[in-house]
């Protein structure tokens, strides 16, 4: 096979339009598992290949792309940075993306590499180069731009080159290209921070953070949000949030919430606030910021019951996060009337809001009866049933009725709100006690998407599998469970055909 490639690449040198060889070529190559192609490939130089990229021919090009992508491939990091660093380089400055990203995606290969990293790190021009291309227009060579220069921060020789080198200026002067560049880097930076405290450490002192700390506070609201955004990333991190915490960010982010009443433009940002304080809850705990920050808990509930959609949507997803927890549903408890009245409104919505809340209503209620058996004590059993019957004079029927509407996210949601209470006893009860219930249940035909069949089994596995499900729902129901469960979410019972051998 080596002895093919080699006469391929012949042949692609004696041509003027090489387009069928390089096809040829390329064929070749994908017939060749990447274990065998390594030793076809190894010893052989593809100048001609690298050579055919400088062309106005787009297909041409793409075509060089597809080749040396698996040719590449095959190489080691090591051999591909001792032996192809100038054309690595070349790759980064080409007026193809396609080419910029196959230079970049190849760079991250090597910077993964210890031995094979050390060549790359003496090579100002190659790393300078991947920081220039986080100011392409195109989004696709900015993202591997990023992604390979993240890969590279994983070392600390690698921090030590980006940050304390005149690479660092090359990133500040990629930077003040404009607003969508500098977010860019700050997407760079926060991906490199949330790594571990020591890179937290290095971008902090590269004035970086603070940078973007100073952007939550600026007169542009769409950069506002977008700093929002960034800092709810950073705050993924355990060492990110104890930095947020030092510099004062989630007081200041708490006391945005207590102004956003007063500024037209809120709702532009208002939803990236909440989601902050939403994500910082499950991470830490839903009890302590609902406490200690409680314009935060007031805003969900307020937004919950806005007539603006997009507030309405995040106040949902947000409800939902809190109540997947068994601390969040006791917080959410603990405000009474106030959350009684926005689980009626998530009732109404999901009824009749508009299709894109429906879903959204229904995938937080499901969140919020949602308990696992180990949780399943006295107290939190007589909470969930108290909400389930809060939604409605007829729980059961309600839900049902929104599953038989021909929206299959509808469907879906609806079902996933009964597996919520399908392993919890008063659940199971409410169900039998619901007449027909059960042949809604194992009703195969009701879903025809995969998805509807599989929220469906989903439902069954949920019957099936709690140790109450057989004594409530009674024997013959259970038995019946049990082999839709065996026979899986597809299934379909044969139908006896009947001959009309010799009618007309």
């Amino acid at each position: 096979m080596a002895a093919t490639i080699e006469s391929l690449l012949e042949e692609i040198s004696d041509v003027e339009d090489p387009i069928e060889e390089l096809q040829s070529l390329k064929t070749a190559l994908i017939a060749i598992p990447i274990s065998a192609l390594r030793d076809s490939v190894s010893g052989q130089r593809f100048n001609v290949i690298f050579s055919l990229l400088n062309s106005d021919n787009r297909e041409q090009v793409e075509l060089c792309v597809d080749i040396l992508e698996r040719i590449l491939l095959a190489l080691s990091p090591l051999t591909l940075a001792q032996n192809y660093r100038v054309e690595l380089r070349g790759g980064l400055t080409h007026p193809n993306e396609t080419v910029k990203i196959l230079a970049l995606s190849q760079i991250g290969r090597v910077v993964e590499h210890p031995d094979a990293a050390t060549e790359v790190l003496n090579n100002h021009d190659i790393l300078g180069a991947v920081i220039n291309c986080i100011g392409e227009e195109k989004m696709a060579v900015a993202k591997q731009a990023i992604q390979s220069l993240s890969k590279l921060s994983h070392s600390k020789p690698g921090l030590d080159k980006l940050f304390q080198s005149d690479l660092l200026k090359v990133m500040k002067d990629v930077m003040t290209k404009s607003d969508i560049i500098r977010y860019r880097i700050y997407e760079l930076v926060v991906e490199i921070s949330s790594v571990s405290p020591i890179s937290l450490g290095y971008c902090a002192n590269s004035s970086f953070i603070s940078q973007l700390l100073g952007e939550l506070t600026g007169d542009d609201v769409l950069v506002r949000a977008t700093a929002i955004e960034m800092v709810t990333t950073l705050a993924n991190s355990q060492h990110g949030r104890q930095y947020l915490a030092q510099q004062g960010i989630m007081d200041k982010i708490s006391n945005m919430i207590r102004g956003a009443d007063t500024d037209p433009l809120s709702s532009l940002y208002l939803p990236g606030l909440v989601k902050f304080f939403g994500n910082l809850a499950i991470m830490d705990s839903p009890q302590q910021v609902c406490e200690t920050y409680p314009a935060f808990q007031n805003k969900v509930f307020e937004m919950a019951l806005d007539p603006d959609p997009a507030m309405i949507g995040v106040a949902l997803d947000t409800l939902g996060l809190l109540g997947s927890t068994v601390e969040g549903k006791q917080v959410l408890q603990k405000t009474g009337q106030k959350f009684k009245s926005v689980l009626l409104r998530m009732s109404q919505l999901a009824s009749s809001g508009a299709t894109e809340l429906r879903v959204r209503s229904l995938d937080a209620i499901s969140q919020l009866l949602t308990l696992q058996p180990e949780q399943q004590n006295e107290d939190l059993l007589a909470l969930t049933e108290s909400w389930f019957k809060l939604l409605s004079n007829q729980p059961i029927d309600m839900i049902r009725n929104i599953s038989t509407q021909p929206f299959p996210e509808l469907h879906c949601g609806a079902l996933r709100i009964f597996t919520a209470i399908a392993t919890q006893p008063w659940g199971q009860r409410s169900m039998i006690s619901s007449p027909s219930f059960m042949e809604f249940v194992l009703d195969r035909s009701a879903g025809k998407t995969k998805e509807a069949k599989d929220a469906k089994f989903e439902l069954v596995g949920a019957l099936v599998c709690s140790s109450t499900a057989a004594e409530i729902l009674g024997s013959q129901h259970y038995i019946r469970l049990k082999t839709y469960l065996r026979e899986g979410p597809y299934y379909i019972s044969a139908v006896a055909s009947v001959s009309t051998e010799g009618a007309e």
